[in-house]
């Protein structure tokens, strides 16, 4: 295959999901449209209506991102470059785009002093192709715009050379308009992008956003808010009746402010209320006069309708009650809380595995082009996750001494159970002669 075929399939690759991350996006940032409505109900709101979106998408994302802390490798030198690279902080990101849009992607090249530079990508400017045989990264693709420079750069990532593109014009996506502005090769012999791809499936070429299954519930959910809130305004202010009473009669103006005339030039008259909205009290000299409220909406049957759709989506997003505002009038225990996070939790470890292939392929690009090495060649690494249940400091302090101290855990990996980091804990081990006792 040809670069310029390559470059074609990538950007076509590239192009096709923007529909799909543009409507993900506005889910997340909560400004999805009102869904759900009758054209008659949409017309009857007009503008009058404000934004009402309950952001469950961005909580299902973020629930699951700030579970998946990575504490550190096997290689304990990897986390001196991962430090500098700010991916301690970084990964995060990562996290949260491959749970959104299903993918996110990781470049690692040098710097000018020869030590590894890691960043992390969107999915909305990387795209890669794969070997349908190995499911190893062949090609890949970054794109994006300049629009100082009124262009649209490119970069093409290759086993062997690393290719830079530019066209002279803002949102360039066809491959005739490219040009090649530079080369180099690729001492790495393999492409220096890697995949974090959100699925638990073998087949497909694309991951899967965590809320997916979460839209028509929310659209469901922002509708029966929606419709609470239009009803409430009507309860906040119960609709008044009179009978008996002559309705008033005022004439009827045009842009100017002038009368409207009829065909015998006589001012065009209309009924009126005899009693605004903003009068609070009604007086009428009419004996016959009766004045009366009506009665006001009960929201009861809103409340039912929010509890059902908010326990559809606990059960596909595993989100715990008290995550997404269900209590109850007992607050629960914390062993209790722990219990209803036991889902969410499992799901984060499969997560855990999931995106730890990928950042185990990221440590040895950076071993390999630090040490100018072979990634083929290196041994395999394996990443150190954070415990992502839920417990107190005390509580998994406890439990890791007791191990300790029954000698079935050396001092290290203690430490690290505890949610130390590789350079805390050298930092640990550093001071402990002049501090404490040595470890046995």
């Amino acid at each position: 295959m040809t670069q310029k075929d390559l470059l074609l399939q990538l950007l076509q690759r590239l192009n096709e999901p923007a529909a799909k991350y543009a409507d993900l996006d506005r889910y997340y940032t909560g400004n999805q449209p009102l869904a759900f409505l009758s054209p008659e109900a949409k017309v009857a709101l007009g503008n009058r209506f404000g934004l009402m979106a309950s952001n469950i998408p961005r909580l299902a994302v973020t629930a699951l991102a700030e579970r998946l802390r990575i504490s550190g490798f096997s290689d304990p030198a990897v986390w001196a470059d991962w430090v500098r690279c700010d991916m301690d902080q970084l990964s995060g990101v990562a996290h949260r785009e491959a749970l959104l849009l299903g993918d996110s992607y990781v470049l690692v090249w040098t710097r000018p002093d020869g030590r590894p530079n890691v960043t992390v990508e969107s999915a909305k400017q990387v795209a890669v192709l794969t070997d349908p045989g190995t499911r190893q990264i062949v090609a890949g693709l970054k794109r994006w715009e300049s629009k100082p420079e009124n262009c649209t750069h490119a970069v093409l990532y290759l086993p062997d050379r690393i290719v830079r593109l530019r066209a002279e014009q803002v949102g360039t996506v066809t491959a005739t308009g490219f040009n090649v502005v530079g080369e180099i090769a690729n001492p790495l012999g393999v492409v220096p992008v890697v995949n974090l791809r959100n699925t638990d499936r073998i087949l497909g070429d694309r991951g899967g956003s965590e809320i997916d299954d979460l839209r028509p519930l929310v659209d469901a959910l922002n509708k029966s808010l929606a419709d609470m809130m239009v009803t409430s305004e009507t309860c906040a202010r119960p609709r008044r009746w009179s009978s008996g009473i002559e309705l008033s009669e005022e004439p009827v103006l045009d842009e100017n402010g002038d009368p409207v005339l009829d065909e015998d030039d006589q001012p065009v008259m209309t009924e009126t209320n005899p009693f605004p909205e903003s009068h609070k009290m009604m007086v009428s000299e009419n004996e016959n006069a009766k004045f009366g409220q009506l009665q006001a909406a009960d929201l009861a049957g809103y409340e039912a309708s929010v509890r059902v759709i908010l326990g559809q989506i606990m059960a596909v997003s595993t989100l715990p009650a008290h995550y997404v505002g269900v209590f109850t009038d007992n607050p629960a225990s914390a062993d209790a809380l722990r219990a209803a996070e036991a889902s969410l939790t499992a799901r984060a470890e499969a997560r855990q595995q999931t995106f730890g292939r990928s950042w185990e392929q990221v440590a040895k690009l950076m071993i390999a082009v630090r040490d100018g090495r072979d990634p083929g060649l290196i041994d395999d690494i394996r990443v150190k996750w954070a415990d992502a249940a839920t417990r107190s400091v005390a509580q998994e302090a406890d439990a890791v001494v007791k191990l300790y101290q029954a000698g079935l855990l050396p001092a290290d990996y203690a430490l690290g159970k505890l949610g130390y980091s590789d350079d805390e804990i050298a930092k640990v081990n550093a001071a402990r002669p002049a501090t404490m006792p040595a470890v046995a």
